[in-house]
């Protein structure tokens, strides 16, 4: 396949995910970065904001304003570590594990729509080229 070709093809894909992917934040009321965040968490559970801010390709100062907000929103507590008293965790409240819930719902309908026309094998291949690709991000 020539360059230009695939490049032409990621583009438009990146279009369509992207604007799927504003619609359905969107009607949640939060942020696109917000409902990272709740993914991030309800994903891998508690963690502390370093770690959050490096899954997440932020400082931990942009981190912490986006922290605050979702605290007073009530999706997201701030808990003391349980054994390093320096550090702080963040995790999901009963409100945030909802949005959670739902909006990961509908990732899983999508990757179904999107696998809908790949073999089972396809779709085992696609999902290793993607962990390939995502590795060299």
């Amino acid at each position: 396949m020539e360059h230009e070709k695939l490049t032409r093809l990621l583009i438009a894909f990146y279009e369509k995910f992207s604007s799927w992917e504003h619609g359905v934040v969107k009607e949640s009321g939060l942020t696109l970065p917000q409902m990272h965040t709740l993914e991030i968490l309800g994903a891998d559970g508690d963690l502390r904001m370093t770690e959050l801010a490096a899954r997440m390709g932020v400082t931990t100062g942009s981190l912490t304003v986006l922290v605050d907000r979702l605290e007073r929103g009530g999706f997201v507590a701030r808990r003391p570590h349980e054994t390093d008293r320096r550090s702080i965790r963040v995790g999901l409240t009963p409100e945030g594990e909802r949005l959670f819930t739902e909006h990961h719902a509908l990732h899983e309908k999508l990757t179904s729509e999107i696998l809908c026309d790949l073999s089972p094998e396809e779709a085992e291949q696609f999902a290793g080229m993607l962990e390939r690709i995502t590795a060299c991000l």
